[in-house]
């Protein structure tokens, strides 16, 4: 496929065709038909006959993905006219060129355009979420010298901080800090948190922040005192969260969140030499 085309066609699929609502990307599928191809309506309505079955099979909903709208169209006598038309995600255009004719350029281009696009947005969502957690890792460990620090202030010394650090740790996870490490394979000379997943840093944290609030707020002046209160507030955390559903000690371990982080950086120097490299 010559360059030219490609580019005329990536234009007018993101410059021209490609609409937004409230936020939300979608296409026309009158605008879709001409642009892989199909001078017939009637034709094109086959492809997306076949493109909802595929939808259906696939275990999605197909009305999330295929919209039934009307809109006014111009005659040549300057009159208009109401047609049905449909919105369709990326995921339904997807599908649509997926159905095509393959011996259409514009279907063959399609195809690979929507499939990139689609890996496209994969990718940033991981890579957002995995941001996420490198966030709540940090977090977790500023709030927790945080802490440390409290304990020092107020009791004369935080000796027993790794005690009462491991304290929490059974209060949330109704096991030892030992016992999470040896279920989830995490080396004795790494901490735990650094294998837990974002919904336990960021638990383990909100705990810890309550405990320094309530340590300088009541004025807490022993190691413990202030361990009690945060095997509390460890304890309330983990109550909150087997309400909605979630037993953190049943989580299972996420990646080593030094490895994401070095992952993140590789990319980002590749992304500086090369601004598709997160695309292949």
């Amino acid at each position: 496929m010559k360059k030219e085309l490609v580019h005329s066609l990536t234009t007018s699929f993101e410059g021209h065709a490609q609409q937004t609502e409230g936020g939300t990307e979608y296409w026309l599928a009158r605008d879709l038909q001409f642009l892989l191809g199909y001078a017939e309506w009637r034709n094109f309505l086959t492809v997306i006959s076949k493109a909802k079955v595929a939808c259906e099979v696939s275990g999605h909903a197909v009305a999330d993905h295929f919209v039934d709208v009307n809109k006014m169209v111009d005659l040549g006598s300057g009159s208009q006219r109401e047609v049905d038309d449909l919105m369709l995600t990326r995921y339904a255009c997807y599908l649509i060129a997926q159905n095509g004719d393959p011996k259409k350029q514009e279907i063959a281009f399609a195809q690979t355009y929507f499939a990139v696009q689609t890996r496209r947005a994969e990718l940033i969502e991981q890579r957002l979420l995995d941001a996420e957690r490198i966030s709540a890792r940090k977090k977790l460990t500023a709030t927790e010298k945080e802490l440390s620090d409290v304990i020092f202030e107020q009791a004369g010394n935080n000796q027993d901080f790794a005690l009462i650090r491991s304290k929490g740790d059974h209060a949330l996870f109704g096991k030892s800090t030992q016992a999470m490490k040896a279920q989830w394979k995490v080396p004795d000379s790494r901490p735990l948190a650094d294998f837990a997943p974002t919904i336990i840093l960021k638990a383990k944290d909100f705990a810890t922040e309550i405990t320094i609030f309530n340590a300088r707020q009541h004025q807490l002046g022993s190691e413990r005192a202030i361990s009690k209160e945060h095997i509390t507030n460890n304890e309330a955390v983990r109550k909150t969260l087997l309400e909605r559903g979630i037993r953190p000690e049943s989580l299972p371990p996420a990646e080593d969140v030094k490895k994401v982080e070095r992952r993140l950086l590789s990319e980002d120097k590749k992304s500086l030499k090369n601004p598709d490299a997160l695309d292949s």
